[in-house]
């Protein structure tokens, strides 16, 4: 199987060209070898019908009536040998013989074989059908021992005797002639005819080659190209599966992170509003306020302090909410968002925080602008709670699509190995990120903390 995988794996205008070309030399052969012997045989029996013409036309004058004459008399025998060894005709015989239709040798310039007798052999059958017979070849009849000595071939021609009045062969001439230039003009025209062949066939299969090497190499090029697209497809199949198997992911880290979020929130509540609004609840119920004959002065200050519980449990309940609240940010530019997050950061914490901001890209989704406002606010407090808010800064640049927001800070940095993934912060900014199908990167060490996020402009057919 191994020749079948080699022969796979080559080209179909090789497996044309060397198919094609056997298949073409085979049929030149056969073709050559069909059209050389129907040349030879016109060539042949156009010579010989020539030859017999001649003969004919000498001899059959000399000739008895042979539907009357069973044999040749002496004077037509004579009459014979002396036109068939005298003059051209007698330079051009080798032999010659008169046929019986029994296979009797009326006259032959061979006087041993006069009156006898041999088989009827085809040749002869056929002449006495009244068809012109010639071969070129080595005698090997069993009467011509003679012409068999001589080793050459020779033009062998068997010319029936027809009777003028009936059109019947009464007898047949048999001769053998030198044919002197038979042999080369046999061997022209075998050459002639393998030339013609060999011709037509190379320029039919070289037509052939040059339509079949257009094709392949067409097929080869859209071959390359479907492979190209296959593989490309076959990227992007995985990329689209990790991107699937990250959003995954990121949606159950999500709800993990939604669950904490909301367990944050809680105890926030419990530990702040709550308290106080249960400090104030358990003041309401104090003997200074249901007893009457509480001072006027001891219940005001009471109340008083039931008033600023509620107060700070109101305050801490706005606080929450602001955190969780977001302004209107659907219409807002970069530009708008960043500044709204810095300003509410500088005033909450009376730092300062360097911004610059590069915007001259298209309008962006909603969730990304969402994104983008939670992205520099947790980085914002990060810094301030863990460096100190030192030389806190804030980049943002979005081109044709391209938006890419750092966040950095001089502080003393940390270690990203101690954060917990219970942690609400990088954590929370990370899966929100990943979840958009945009990138979350961190640097930290001794000359501060810087932390970026990318987002690349979805391309057609995203």
């Amino acid at each position: 199987m191994n020749w079948l995988r080699r022969w796979n794996a080559r080209s179909l205008a090789s497996q044309f060209f060397i198919t094609g070309g056997l298949i073409s030399i085979a049929a030149m052969v056969l073709v050559g070898i069909f059209v050389t012997h129907l040349i030879e045989e016109a060539v042949i029996h156009n010579s010989g019908a020539a030859t017999a013409l001649y003969v004919d036309s000498v001899v059959a004058p000399l000739l008895p009536d042979m539907q009357k004459e069973s044999m040749l008399d002496e004077v037509s025998a004579q009459a014979l040998d002396e036109t068939l060894g005298q003059g051209a005709l007698g330079k051009r015989l080798v032999s010659f013989k008169l046929w019986r239709s029994d296979g009797t040798i009326l006259y032959s310039n061979e006087k041993e074989l006069m009156g006898k007798k041999f088989p009827v052999n085809d040749k002869l059958q056929r002449a006495f059908a009244g068809s012109l017979v010639a071969r070129y070849e080595i005698a090997d009849d069993p009467e011509s021992s003679k012409e068999r000595a001589l080793g050459k071939p020779l033009m062998e021609i068997y010319n029936p005797v027809l009777q003028p009045w009936s059109g019947q062969a009464v007898a047949v001439l048999e001769f053998y002639e030198t044919a002197e230039g038979l042999g080369d003009s046999l061997a022209r025209a075998r050459l002639r005819s393998w030339a013609a062949v060999a011709t037509l066939t190379a320029v039919f299969f070289l037509v052939l080659s040059v339509l079949v090497f257009r094709s392949s190499r067409t097929i080869e090029a859209q071959r390359r190209d479907l492979r190209g697209r296959v593989h490309e497809l076959s990227a992007l199949l995985a990329e689209n599966r990790g991107l699937q198997r990250r959003l995954q992911r990121a949606s159950q880290r999500a709800a993990a992170l939604n669950e904490t979020y909301l367990r944050s929130i809680g105890a926030d509540l419990h530990d702040g509003p709550a308290q106080h609004i249960a400090y104030a609840s358990l003041r309401l119920d104090s003997d200074l306020l249901v007893n009457a004959s509480t001072q006027p002065e001891a219940r005001e200050k009471e109340l008083a302090w039931i008033r600023s519980s509620l107060a700070e449990a109101m305050t801490e309940i706005r606080n929450i909410c602001s955190g969780l609240v977001l302004p209107q940010i659907e219409k807002s530019s970069i530009t708008e968002i960043v500044t709204r997050v810095v300003e509410a950061h500088q005033h909450k914490t009376e730092t300062r925080v360097q911004t610059d901001v590069d915007e001259d890209g298209p309008e962006l989704a909603t969730a990304v602008k969402i994104c983008i406002y939670r992205f520099v606010q947790e980085a914002l407090n990060n810094a301030y709670r863990h460096g100190g808010g030192i030389q806190q800064a804030v980049k943002a640049v979005s081109h044709n699509g391209h938006v890419r927001v750092e966040v950095s800070d001089r502080g003393d940095g940390f270690d990203p190995n101690e954060v917990r993934p219970s942690s609400l912060g990088l954590v929370g900014l990370r899966e929100r990120i990943d979840s958009l199908g945009g990138s979350f990167e961190v640097n930290t060490g001794e000359g501060g903390t810087t932390v970026t996020m990318i987002f690349e402009p979805m391309e057609a057919g995203d």
